[in-house]
């Protein structure tokens, strides 16, 4: 190949600040002020041993309904910056949900032998959280619609 060629070969960099510096910030920070918002409320209504995790399945549950609603604004309504989604959307509420403590808390229930409360969280995080996020979505969708006739 001649250096002609090789040259058009090659993709020009973008700048840092235009590139996935910033989206990454974002994220990093949204994270941290959503896990924050999630450890103190994990402070605030502790799990008693043996004990159905309420803090965890009402945040995830919470932040599911909530990524409903921000989903259908960001995606229907509002033409945000580039940088809104990653912040709120990944950042913030998937620092506020939580996958693993949710994984943790089956695994601990299970141990400490209650896997019957431990298999009654699984499906019951995981039908609260879905049906949730579609109610929250839906209901937006719907009070949009109203408003706009």
């Amino acid at each position: 190949m001649t250096a002609p060629e090789a040259e058009r070969l090659r993709t020009p960099r973008q700048p840092v600040a235009r590139g996935q510096a910033p989206v990454v910030a974002v994220v990093a920070l949204g994270g941290a002020l959503g896990a924050t918002a999630r450890y103190a409320l994990s402070l605030w209504w502790p799990v008693h041993p043996g004990g159905f995790p309420w803090a965890t399945f009402w945040t995830n549950v919470v932040g599911c309904a909530v990524i409903g609603v921000f989903m259908v604004l960001i995606t229907d309504v509002w033409a945000a910056h580039r940088l809104v989604r990653p912040f709120f959307g990944t950042g913030v509420l998937g620092g506020f949900t939580t996958f693993s403590t949710y994984a943790v808390d089956i695994r601990k229930l299970a141990d400490s032998g209650h896997p019957g409360t431990g298999l009654a969280y699984l499906a019951a995080t995981l039908l609260a959280a879905l049906t949730a996020v579609w109610l929250a979505a839906t209901a937006t969708r719907r009070v949009l619609k109203r408003r706009q006739s």
